[in-house]
């Protein structure tokens, strides 16, 4: 299928587009025909290389390429994304995203591509990552709250949801992780860097991340829904106890975050270990027992015992819902 597409400037005229997209879609055809009456290029080259300063105003840099912020002519800040050129599937798949509409997933806005060259152009989120408010904190930075910190699992847990559940076909994200989940200026979290596959046999163009690789890729290059479900897994243990899901600055058997949890959830008495210390034990023992339940279901080896995500959605929600109130 190829999913090269953009926007038109009208409202309308872009839900439209999304609606035809996603019927075309569902259909099996691909969008060819569907953009060419609607749609011109909305961002050129030129346009993208003046909104970010000629490239210069690099905010961020992946495996996939670099993420510098940009600021079109109408004042609206966004983030381009500039892909390697090895990254043309990535760059298909992503601009793919475009149909996708949820509060907890980036939106993306629109694509460029000149030549080799190819961009993607999201909306811009203040905060940048979560990683960059759990891990490595800067002097005076304050660590993320216990109650904000249920706020981004529950808003992570719907976006993927959304991916899951309310797209045909089910989208597999394939990149959890904390440096993908970006924060507004209220905390909110959104999902970024669309890895979409719809096909199993797909999942070896995944590229692993120590600490987030599940056991059945590691074993057979399968990814799956229930992948997801584990990566978000790591996901949560790294909200709950303030280290990378892998750091090799530990000892040796402290690197792997899940190794690591494994042994102490054997023990409910241990389970308060596992706290991320900045909290400084500001938090409801009972509310954490309970999201290591969920973060250890999530984690189950192999992918049958581990629960869908609306099941995940919903035991978060009650969580959250629970008052937060420290113990005596």
């Amino acid at each position: 299928m190829n999913w090269f597409f953009s926007c038109s400037n009208s409202k309308d005229d872009e839900t439209d587009l999304r609606v035809n997209l996603l019927a075309a879609h569902e259909k099996g055809e691909t969008c060819d025909d569907v953009t060419k009456s609607m749609i011109g290029k909305r961002f050129t080259h030129s346009e993208l290389a003046s909104a970010t300063r000629n490239f210069k105003n690099l905010i961020g840099e992946g495996n996939f390429g670099c993420v510098y912020k940009g600021v079109l002519k109408s004042g609206e800040m966004v983030a381009v994304k500039q892909l390697k050129e090895k990254y043309n599937l990535k760059f298909n798949v992503d601009a793919h995203a475009l149909m996708f509409s949820h509060s907890n997933l980036v939106t993306l806005i629109d694509y460029c591509t000149d030549g080799d060259q190819k961009f993607l152009v999201s909306e811009y989120m203040p905060l940048g990552s979560l990683q960059n408010h759990l891990f490595d904190l800067k002097p005076k930075q304050k660590p993320i709250d216990w109650s904000t910190r249920l706020k981004i699992a529950v808003g992570v847990a719907r976006g993927l949801e959304y991916l899951h559940c309310k797209t045909n076909p089910p989208v597999i994200y394939r990149y959890m992780r904390s440096s993908n989940i970006l924060l507004d200026n209220d905390f909110n979290p959104k999902l970024s860097d669309f890895g979409v596959v719809e096909d199993e046999s797909n999942a070896r163009h995944y590229v692993p991340v120590l600490g987030y690789c599940t056991p059945e890729y590691l074993g057979a290059f399968k990814w799956t829904l229930k992948s997801d479900i584990y990566t978000f897994g790591v996901v949560l243990l790294e909200l709950i106890t303030g280290r990378k899901a892998f750091d090799d600055t530990k000892k040796q058997e402290e690197r792997c975050l899940v190794d690591w949890f494994r042994p102490l959830i054997k023990d409910r008495n241990k389970f308060i270990q596992v706290l991320d210390p900045l909290l400084q034990g500001r938090v409801p023992v009972r509310v954490v027992i309970r999201m290591i339940a969920v973060t250890a279901m999530c984690l189950k080896k192999y992918p049958d015992g581990r629960p869908l995500i609306n099941d995940i959605v919903v035991r978060l929600q009650h969580i959250a819902s629970i008052p937060q109130i420290p113990d005596d």
